[in-house]
């Protein structure tokens, strides 16, 4: 009687079904595939609740702006201008509103034909920025419509978005890093850059750990590089940029003060009708929620 063939000798058909990728079996690759996939869903989980820790500190801390900011670079924010923009009615006849000429840098607070009071204001000054990477073109514009004092601010602190930072770097020649939470940033020295609470803090080789400030043209740098503060932090937060009051349009637009007032008469702001303290707080304390404002 003939032996039967050892299993692992025999041959044909069989034996390439039972077979994949460069001799691989088929139940290995299922396995590798399944472990991928796994890996994927598990960043993103991990992502997606960074995310909602990061939403969360940012409602707790009532930071309004800053929810505005992570909503626009998340993808989420809807460009409200647009629609506001699209339809430019008559100013009403028997209510007050505002009128900004971008030409003349002038702005108007008027009811019918009167004028109830009238100041000088600086523009945008119409600079392009590259964002990194060359897929975007900013144009820092103030925009032309119809919109609407959607907020009243006092005291209010800049959020400066991410480009703020890449202007800055451009301007010194420096690189440009994003510090993210929960991930240290390692320096040259040994020492690291990491967020505590609401700090960005520099944990120096010997443990010791420092809060660092920053405000407008006094970004940290570290290792030739201007960092980019995560939203909720105090780095993240200028004070006194906008002067005393704002008057907010939406969608990072508004009326404010300066802590430059030599600027005021000029087109030289990213996009913002910028007032001397004196006259947005003039306009504060007559302008509603709700009034329009005529931009041409």
């Amino acid at each position: 009687m003939a032996t039967p063939m050892a299993p692992h000798l025999r041959s044909g058909p069989s034996r390439v079904r039972r077979y994949g990728w460069r001799g691989a079996p088929s139940w290995l690759l299922g396995l590798m595939l399944l472990v991928a996939a796994h890996t994927v869903w598990v960043g993103y989980q991990t992502l997606q609740t960074r995310f909602e820790r990061d939403i969360a500190r940012l409602v707790f801390n009532d930071n309004s702006e800053a929810l505005e900011q992570a909503a626009l670079q998340a993808g989420l924010g809807v460009d409200s201008l647009r629609a506001q923009l699209a339809s430019t009615p008559a100013p009403p006849a028997d209510s007050s509103y505002l009128v900004v000429s971008i030409v003349e840098r002038r702005v108007w607070y008027k009811q019918g034909d009167s004028i109830l009071f009238t100041a000088p204001v600086a523009t945008g000054s119409g600079k392009q920025l590259v964002v990194k990477g060359g897929a975007k073109v900013l144009r820092f514009e103030t925009p032309r419509g119809r919109l609407v004092v959607q907020r009243r601010d006092s005291a209010p602190a800049w959020i400066p978005p991410d480009w703020h930072y890449q202007e800055q770097a451009n301007k010194r020649g420096l690189g440009l890093t994003q510090l993210v939470r929960g991930r240290p940033l390692k320096l040259r020295d040994g020492g690291q850059l990491t967020v505590k609470g609401n700090d960005v803090v520099r944990v120096a080789p010997d443990g010791t750990i420092r809060p660092l400030t920053a405000t407008d043209g006094r970004e940290i740098v570290a290792d030739g590089k201007v960092i980019i503060p995560p939203f909720g932090t105090n780095q993240r937060k200028y004070p006194d940029v906008l002067g005393s009051f704002r008057l907010y349009l939406g969608d990072g637009y508004a009326l404010h003060g300066t802590n430059n007032p030599k600027s005021v008469g000029q087109a030289v702001s990213h996009g913002c009708v910028r007032l001397r303290n004196e006259d947005i707080t003039e306009l504060y304390h007559r302008v509603a929620v709700g009034t329009p404002v005529f931009i041409y």
